[in-house]
């Protein structure tokens, strides 16, 4: 199944796309998609649903952030080492783990908006875990039982505050307004048979700049909800962003960081397309 929240931010309703492409609204089902709805026992009555006998959405809705409710935001850095390689960084031998803030979430069409004096952010396209029952000390053999399904995920950063201010720690730079597109959907496990294994691109402008796959994860899916679970307690509806592949502007000579007006288009292989616009942050000064 693909799932999905669509609607104006903060009022998205659950659905779900059907064999056309079209959405299919699931409202009378179940309030949203979080909590047990991300179950196994969840997802099979949301399975067992006759989806042509669902309402249809007509028009261009806006898609949210496909998973609502979403207690934490992790991220994993320099998970690929051909990553780490460009942005001058050792190989690291154990996972390294960030938070994004939730209030970062956006729809995966959303705008990106650049910080108020900002001058370096840059894209990462990740895939992302989400997960679907509570998950403490779980094993790599069990890791996948924990996992509801699979999303896109723009780990859009600030590298000043990532790097040169950030006191020794990412989230600064990570977990800025607009900074977690996530979505279209959630992509159910059943569709995905082998998460380590899955093509990823990422465009500026039409220009390539990722093109990369999951097969080259120095710390795979399973060691990851194993690992994580291991220091935190992971709920239904948390995601976990699994790292980029090379190509980020941070490893470019010069840098081309984004700049307003900029398009970036991201896809992963299974999971959908995302498409963001740049815009200059207009807040109140």
């Amino acid at each position: 199944m693909k799932l999905l929240r669509y609607g104006p931010t903060g009022n998205e309703r659950p659905g779900i796309l059907d064999n056309d492409g079209s959405i299919r609204d699931l409202s009378g089902h179940v309030d949203d998609i979080a909590h047990d709805v991300l179950s196994v026992a969840g997802l099979e009555r949301l399975g067992r649903l006759d989806i042509e006998t669902l309402p249809v959405i007509t028009g261009n809705p806006r898609l949210g952030p496909c998973v609502g409710a979403v207690s934490k935001l992790i991220g994993v850095g320099l998970n690929y080492s051909d990553h780490a390689k460009e942005c001058g960084l050792a190989i690291p031998t154990d996972p390294i783990i960030f938070s994004k803030a939730i209030s970062s979430l956006s729809g995966p069409d959303d705008d990106v908006i650049i910080p108020k004096g900002s001058t370096k952010v840059d894209w990462e396209i990740e895939l992302g875990i989400v997960i679907g029952q509570r998950a403490q000390y779980v094993s790599q053999d069990a890791a996948l039982d924990y996992v509801a399904g699979y999303c896109i995920v723009n780990d859009v950063s600030e590298r000043e505050l990532q790097v040169e201010r950030s006191g020794g720690q990412w989230d600064k730079g990570k977990g800025c307004d607009t900074f977690g597109p996530v979505g279209p959907w959630l992509v159910t496990k059943d569709e995905i048979p082998d998460p380590q294994n899955l093509a990823m691109t990422l465009t500026v402008n039409g220009d390539s700049r990722q093109n990369g796959n999951t097969k080259t994860m120095i710390f795979g899916v399973k060691q990851l909800v194993a690992d994580i679970s291991s220091w935190m307690t992971l709920e239904p509806g948390d995601i976990i962003c699994t790292g980029t592949p090379p190509g980020v502007a941070m490893g470019m000579k010069p840098p081309a960081w984004l700049k307003a007006g900029d398009e970036m288009h991201l896809s992963i292989e299974g999971l959908g397309e995302q498409r963001q616009n740049v815009t200059a942050y207009r807040g109140v000064e």
